[in-house]
């Protein structure tokens, strides 16, 4: 199992109240779905429309994860 950290930008921050959080796990999906546990539905919500990147690149599929990556969770951003 790796060290990761989950990286929370925008709505998926102010629902989690923290921009990050640390889980020991070994793929991405299964980081996601503990985080959805852990921070409910709300931020189940989010997630499904957010962008999933780790180590700056974006995610395809289910990967591997190794000790000190970093995945972020990049929801939509509107303003005006």
């Amino acid at each position: 199992m790796a060290n990761v950290t989950l990286r929370l930008f925008a709505s998926a921050r102010e629902v989690a109240g923290t921009g990050s959080i640390t889980y020991e796990v070994d793929t991405v999906q299964e980081l996601l779905t503990r985080a959805e546990n852990d921070l409910g539905e709300k931020f189940s919500d989010i997630l499904s429309i957010s962008r999933v990147w780790i180590n700056g690149e974006p995610l395809e599929g289910d990967s591997q994860i190794s000790d000190g990556d970093e995945v972020a969770v990049l929801p939509p951003v509107s303003g005006g």
